[in-house]
């Protein structure tokens, strides 16, 4: 079987041997990998490791588009060497530690509504959509899946808000919140419904709204704020392609909101982390309404145990999830330095099994 023809059965729940899976690694364990397997700087990893490999198709921004000028944010901030900002006019500054940044937010300083309205939203342009449904034919072609990365919409505001100023205005400036959420809910929209007629199998979006044991904020605060912007974008990509597939991701302990996000049309949840919830817990409650994509945990079976009990666990999940065919494996976040390489290999192997 394809890529394409395993996400297909995957998604309609039909069981099948050949579990689609991936993993993506940190700058310094793609270093280390390339040395230990003789590959070139630019190789695909998992192309090299048989890995689920969907083809990304992203609109583009108009040509002769004038980029925003950002750095007038940040004329009182600190600036040390590799600083840079970002495409959401965002400064990050490295944090000496691997690959992380600190983030500098341009509306940090904000003392008026109307400063938020002068601010220069990025993707409030009409996109290039040109080339991209060749994309997708060329993917269905090659037995590949095609997905489009949509964007965030929490994080993106908190970003561009400041964390601690966005979740105070949650609660004494809601309006504030209301306009920059709305400035990325619209972005989020134009890249969704060009995806859908792009002719794509699935939309990636997502905003990290938990912690270890809880939502951020309360879930009533979630649905005012964030589920009806979601539900708008989903509903006009299903309305131009009625089988598209939407994948979800946040971190964390999201059970309390699951539920909604499958009224509002989340099909694949990611990354059911399974030191903040019951992996076997959610299947059983949702697992006819969800594709389960993660669940082999990064704060634990991945850095701190052996390639047998990896091994092991990736069998489990296949057993317990996986009976319906309504799960794809991947660790659930980014695989850091502390990884040993041959945990990297159990994983593949027990997947490829």
């Amino acid at each position: 079987m394809t890529q394409l023809e395993i996400f297909q059965v995957t998604v309609n729940h039909i069981p099948h041997d050949n579990f689609l899976f991936y993993a993506d690694f940190t700058p310094d364990l793609v270093r280390r990998l390339q040395e230990k397997y003789s590959l070139a700087p630019d190789a695909n990893l998992r192309k090299h490791f048989g890995m689920y490999w969907p083809e990304d198709v992203q609109p583009k921004e108009p040509k002769g588009l004038q980029k925003s000028d950002y750095s007038v944010y940040f004329k009182d901030a600190d600036k040390p060497e590799g600083s840079f900002i970002n495409h959401l006019g965002v400064l990050e500054i490295p944090a000496k530690f691997y690959h992380f940044t600190g983030y500098v937010s341009p509306l940090r300083n904000a003392n008026n509504f109307q400063e938020l309205e002068r601010f220069p939203f990025p993707g409030q342009a009409v996109f290039e959509e040109t080339g991209m449904a060749e994309k997708v034919q060329q993917a269905h072609q090659q037995g590949r899946a095609a997905s489009t990365w949509v964007g965030h919409m929490y994080e993106n505001s908190w970003q561009v808000r400041g964390y601690e100023e966005f979740l105070m205005d949650l609660v004494e400036r809601p309006e504030w919140c209301e306009f920059i959420l709305d400035q990325f809910a619209r972005r989020n929209l134009r890249v969704a419904t060009a995806a859908a007629r792009a002719g794509v199998d699935y939309l990636r979006t997502g905003d990290d709204v938990a912690s270890q044991k809880n939502l951020i904020f309360s879930a009533q605060t979630w649905r005012r704020f964030m589920k009806a912007r979601w539900a708008k974008v989903y509903a006009e990509a299903r309305r131009i392609k009625p089988d598209i597939q939407i994948w979800y991701h946040s971190d964390g302990n999201i059970m309390e909101i699951i539920p909604d996000l499958i009224e509002i049309g989340v099909t694949i949840l990611n990354p059911v982390q399974p030191e903040c919830l019951n992996p076997q817990e959610v299947k059983k409650q949702y697992g006819k309404h969800l594709i389960l994509d993660g669940t082999i945990g990064t704060q634990s079976t991945m850095p701190f145990s052996g390639p047998e009990e990896v091994k092991r666990v990736v069998r489990e999940r296949k057993k317990t999830l996986g009976f319906d065919g309504g799960l794809i494996l991947s660790p659930t976040h980014i695989l850091e330095p502390e990884v040993p390489l041959d945990n990297i290999a159990a994983f593949i192997d027990a997947c490829r099994e």
